[in-house]
């Protein structure tokens, strides 16, 4: 049995999904903090804060778990405004899984971010082994928690896998207070015939990757041969990397008339200090990772896929187009 937590964020809509397709509905146990009632279609849920070890505990022996997708956690933007709730959420709630990991030798996946980068670490072609001098909460829990992944791995045999995970784009889930969600509330502006105001410079660059090959990476790496892997903290992960001018050109190029202009806040400082591209040699060599999604693919199907989803303006030329490149 499988026990996602944070199934209802950003990796987690998509994911549980994919696991429920590989695995069978009736072996996945999404779980998080919102009460969702269980459904035939949707699967078994459970509510779950990840802070209170007992309670996980519960669920991993009710359920006999053998695998948990630690999901869990808040996000950069977010962290910043309560950074006490991140790092018992982040840390705590990693250092519980752990825990029960080596006590009833389960698997782990757990997602750590560029942001367990900083501004002294090299900005292009980031080494897998590099300088981890992050300059947000956010960050520094997540150079703590590939620390503790890589301490339970070494010190206790736990099997806990990990990515260092981009920007991700999905049409999914809504943005949930992360330093690169311009690159999806883009999409839902232009959509929605709405000028879009980005948080960032035009000029900001960032590593980025569509959910889908994010979701893929995951399944990926959890298949691997335990003795293929060489790391045990986290691994690089690329596919992508543009920047929100670049991306809102691209958006133009298929949905003609979308605006954006550019009102930088807090997070412009957060996305100065995060890598511009990366080099993620060690899982191509590990476990054969590639990825799919460039940016023109990963926008048009971006907004195919929410304008079947959302309620959309009056019908013009963006919807007679399906979303190809035209000027009109």
């Amino acid at each position: 049995m499988i026990l996602v937590t944070g199934a209802t964020g950003q990796v987690g809509s998509d994911l549980v999904p994919a696991l429920r397709a590989l695995q069978g509905a009736d072996r996945v146990v999404a779980s998080g903090r919102r009460v969702v009632p269980s459904s035939p279609t949707r699967g078994r849920y459970e509510s779950l804060d990840v802070t209170d070890l007992a309670q996980l505990e519960t669920l991993v022996r009710r359920y006999e778990i053998q695998t948990i997708y630690h999901l869990a956690g808040m996000l950069s933007a977010r962290g910043e405004q309560q950074p006490e709730r991140c790092w018992q959420v982040n840390v705590g709630g990693l250092q519980n899984v752990l825990n029960l990991a080596q006590r009833y030798h389960l698997k782990v996946f757990w997602p750590s971010s560029i942001a367990a980068f900083g501004p002294s670490t090299p900005k292009f072609q980031t080494p897998q082994d590099t300088v981890q001098a992050p300059t947000t909460l956010y960050g520094i829990t997540k150079v703590t928690g590939e620390l503790l992944c890589q301490y339970y791995a070494q010190q206790f045999g736990v099997d806990v896998r990990s990515l260092r995970l981009p920007g991700l784009v999905s049409y999914r889930a809504q943005p949930g207070g992360g330093t690169t969600d311009f690159a999806v509330e883009m999409f839902y502006a232009a959509l929605q015939n709405r000028p879009y105001t980005c948080f960032v410079q035009p000029d900001t660059r960032l590593p980025m990757m569509y959910m889908p090959d994010a979701v893929e990476a995951i399944l990926q790496l959890m298949r691997a041969r335990p003795e293929v892997l060489s790391v045990r903290s986290s691994y690089n992960l690329a596919a992508v990397s543009f920047s929100a001018q670049e991306l809102a050109t691209e958006i133009r190029r298929r949905v003609p008339g979308f605006t954006c202009r550019y009102q930088p806040d807090f997070r412009q400082a957060i996305a100065n200090s995060w890598p511009v591209t990366i080099d993620d040699s060690r899982a191509r060599q590990d476990w054969g990772w590639q990825p799919v999604y460039g940016l023109s693919n990963l926008v048009k199907e971006m907004l195919q896929q929410l304008a079947s989803r959302l309620p959309l303006p009056q019908a013009d030329c963006r919807q007679k187009i399906e979303f190809e490149e035209v000027s009109c």
